[in-house]
């Protein structure tokens, strides 16, 4: 019987151990404000040891998102927990709600952003992991920036726009 090939494995202790860590639905996000445009750092690339990143996205009616970009280094992936959030899948603009996936792999064109009259709740995932929070606080500054720190700064998050 063939068996399904698994990770190399990364933990070689006999016992397992407390490591586990808990987050409430009630924690305030770490960028923006709960009930209005914020994201939740679930899982960071340092709390994985690198494996993913994995953030809630909480976005007001109407509010705007990235335009289509791709990433050379991770992939990114969407899961829509509430309401509809218009994603980009390389080709269309698709209404997905609430229950809706779409995975992005390295290379894959995509974007997102809320046109409803409505508030939206999503997932993102990166993996492998990447320091994405910096990338989330550094967008306010991007307001003040020269075209040259722009896309520094975009090539720094490999974030490569095409519009």
């Amino acid at each position: 019987m063939s068996y399904p090939q698994y990770p190399e494995q990364v933990y070689h202790r006999e016992e397992g151990e407390a490591s586990a860590v808990f987050r409430t639905a009630g924690t305030p996000p770490e960028l923006g404000t709960a009930g209005g445009d914020a994201i939740h750092y679930l899982a960071t690339k340092e709390s994985t040891r690198g494996e993913y990143g994995l953030y809630r996205v909480e976005m007001s009616a109407h509010a705007g998102g990235p335009k289509p970009h791709f990433h050379k280094a991770m992939s990114e992936s969407f899961f829509i927990l509430d309401g509809t959030v218009r994603v980009f899948d390389g080709k269309d603009w698709v209404d997905a709600e609430k229950g809706d996936f779409l995975f992005v792999p390295q290379g894959g064109l995509h974007a997102f952003r809320n046109d409803s009259d409505a508030p939206a709740e999503m997932l993102m995932i990166f993996a492998p992991g990447a320091p994405r929070e910096a990338y989330f606080e550094g967008l306010a500054a991007l307001a003040d920036a020269s075209d040259e720190e722009r896309t520094e700064f975009f090539v720094r998050h490999d974030s490569f726009f095409v519009e």
